[in-house]
């Protein structure tokens, strides 16, 4: 089973009690009732040593920050404003104090930046590694709150930022690692690749497209954070909205440096954008009516694609025209 089909099975049959749930398991958050204006958002991420991160070439501040970030992406991912976080890390004997203060300070300066509070959460001991589950709560107008489910036929399919850049730096630090066991006396070679190393270290939860969404009073149709790809989540977007979706591979924003990595590791830049993932970049649709505002912000905003109207039925136009089906391969936490 893939994370996804294995959280189905384990959750199909859980009852409901609370009259206050809008939305449950199978969005990026869950969604509650708060009041007449808000609704109150919450959803959770853990970080595991050895699956999610190598402390070999992870900074334990990065690590911190990152931690938070993974978890506010999902808030800004429903169209809301983050509130609050919970932190709970059990941590083995490997672990000393200076080291959790790392960790911590990576943390407090998350916090600071997209100011969000620090309100509790757990520590414990663990057998080995590190382990790090944070919690964030947000909330978001209703008449604003973007799900999954609502994309319709000619809606354009649009992303933020670049794609595949995290995905780039995690191939530069695995080969510098390995090049480290070999000769630890080496230095590693990262000065050419700043840019898609940040991006996998020490990415960014995109704030400010909830605020360029608000000042131009836009609320696109349905919206998802790309973590586990692009070919993955747009794929859980045709799932939830019963539709289907063409994407332009000319259209699919991919920094320089993504392409010189590509290159130099001899895979097409294009597989990187589609399957990558962890660029924290979000993933939305829009009425066509928002065209004329969005064209101006082209380098903020790409327009790579349209739905359709034929359910599940994902495309990718390639570079020379032809529409071949795209799989909804990527990232899976469960097949690393």
């Amino acid at each position: 089973m893939s994370e996804f089909e294995l959280i189905a099975h384990l959750t199909k049959d859980f009852p409901s009690f609370c009259k206050e749930v809008v939305v449950g398991v199978g969005d990026d958050c869950a969604v509650l009732n708060w009041n007449e204006q808000y609704y109150l958002l919450i959803t959770t991420d853990m970080l595991v040593e050895g699956i999610h991160f190598d402390p070999i070439y992870t900074p334990l501040q990065h690590l911190g920050w990152k931690s938070v970030v993974v978890n506010l992406s999902d808030i800004y991912a429903m169209n809301g404003r983050p509130l609050a976080i919970t932190v709970s890390i059990a941590f083995s004997n490997r672990y000393n104090e200076e080291m959790l203060s790392l960790l911590y300070r990576g943390i407090r300066a998350a916090c600071k930046n997209y100011r969000v509070d620090l309100i509790g959460g757990d520590t414990t001991t663990a057998l080995k590694g590190l382990s790090i589950s944070v919690t964030a709560i947000g909330i978001v107008e209703k008449e604003r709150l973007t799900l999954r489910k609502g994309a319709k036929p000619n809606d354009l399919i649009c992303v933020s930022g670049d794609l595949g850049a995290a995905y780039a730096g995690l191939q530069i630090l695995e080969r510098e690692k390995a090049v480290f066991l070999q000769n630890p006396e080496m230095q590693p070679d990262l000065a050419s690749y700043e840019y898609v190393v940040g991006r996998q270290l020490k990415p960014s939860a995109r704030r400010d497209i909830m605020e360029y969404f608000l000042l131009n009073d836009i609320v696109p149709s349905a919206m998802i954070d790309i973590s586990d790809g692009l070919a993955n989540e747009i794929h859980h977007i045709c799932k939830q909205s019963q539709c289907g979706a063409v994407i332009d591979l000319n259209r699919l924003p991919i920094d320089h440096e993504t392409i010189l990595v590509a290159e130099r590791f001899e895979v097409p830049y294009t597989t990187y954008a589609l399957y990558g993932g962890e660029d924290y970049e979000l993933l939305f649709t829009l009425h066509p009516r928002y065209y004329d505002i969005i064209k101006t912000d082209k380098d903020f905003i790409h327009v790579i694609g349209y739905i359709t109207d034929e359910p599940q039925q994902v495309y990718i136009k390639d570079l020379n025209g032809n529409k071949v089906e795209l799989q909804p391969m990527g990232w899976d936490h469960l097949k690393r």
